[in-house]
């Protein structure tokens, strides 16, 4: 026998944690800021860290990547045209 239920009211959920897709992004979040650290951080430090401060260090661990990733672009092709001007008799 089952619990009594009021009409309208949803017994299904008790638990309001993540779902699926959400904690794999919380895994992902925590293994990019525990690998960019280079092991300054631990775990347990960056789990328990606010969702907000979280973010805000994902955010600035990315556009730190594109920066250097813009960099090594223009490094790249700085050195393809000294290349192609060499090779011009």
């Amino acid at each position: 026998m089952g619990a009594p239920s009021k009409p309208g009211f949803n017994l299904e959920s008790t638990f309001f944690g993540f779902e699926p897709k959400h904690q794999v992004e919380l895994h992902n979040q925590l293994f990019e800021l525990i690998w960019a650290g280079d092991g300054r951080w631990s775990w347990d430090e960056i789990y328990h860290l606010p969702l907000h401060v979280r973010k805000l260090w994902i955010a600035k661990i990315n556009k730190m990547r594109a920066e250097e990733n813009e960099r090594m672009e223009t490094l790249k092709q700085k050195q393809q045209a000294k290349q192609r001007r060499s090779k011009t008799p």
